[in-house]
């Protein structure tokens, strides 16, 4: 082989080694940050956790579903949560969520790794046979997804102090009301792992590819 040639060649082979080892280095890791309350946007974040130490867990709460099943964080043992706020009667940004949710139910369906929790912001409306109604009407697998209903306080209190999931403020009485596109990816020891717009088909397309970064994370093969 021509001498210019070889060294030509062996140059042009350092050089794409170099390139891919760069890529390796630099290329964001697999795996998702930890959100706690101080790496949050504070206006998603309640003023009294907003400066909490160490790692921040969803707290428990005990809700009931679609079949009238009470559901606690007992019940998600083991399983990665995406949860979001929603109404039935909502003619805005709910039907669009509701429809990307049904697109994770979708992409695993049956899956217990993973359990789907949607929280009726009027829960004073939203009644057992409404929500059934409402999943039915979704396809929603009662096994996976859960429409919840119960103690508006609680829920509201979910929403602001637990999930970090809407950026308004109050007390949960009857005057107060969450509104929210956000779908929060939580893992199974409780922590938020992310942040996604529900009325959004690329968002939802992240939260898939996240959802699968922490399958491989929390089920090692």
């Amino acid at each position: 082989m021509n001498p210019q040639l070889l060294r030509i060649t062996a140059f042009s082979a350092i050089a794409a080694g170099l390139i891919i080892a760069g890529y390796f280095i630099i290329r964001p890791g697999d795996s998702l940050p930890v959100l706690h309350p101080k790496q949050i946007n504070p206006r998603l974040v309640d003023a009294d956790v907003r400066l909490a130490e160490g790692e921040h867990h969803i707290s428990d709460f005990s809700l009931i579903d679609q079949r009238r099943d009470t559901i606690t964080l007992a019940t998600a043992e083991g399983r990665i949560i995406v949860a979001d706020f929603f109404f039935t009667t909502c003619p805005t940004i709910c039907p669009k969520m509701t429809k990307n949710l049904a697109r994770v139910q979708q992409a695993y369906p049956g899956d217990a790794r993973l359990m789907i929790l949607s929280h009726s912001v009027t829960p004073e409306a939203d009644s057992v046979p409404v929500l059934a109604a409402y999943a039915a009407l979704h396809g929603a697998d009662p096994d996976q997804w859960h429409f919840l209903t119960g103690d508006r306080q609680q829920i509201y209190r979910l929403a602001r102090r637990s999930y970090f999931a809407c950026l308004d403020e109050g007390d949960g009485g009857l005057q107060d009301f969450v509104h929210t596109e956000n779908l929060v990816l939580v893992d199974t020891q409780r922590r938020l792992r992310g942040f996604y717009d529900g009325t959004s088909s690329a968002e939802t397309d992240r939260l898939l590819a996240d959802i699968e970064k922490l399958m491989h994370e929390q089920w090692p093969e």
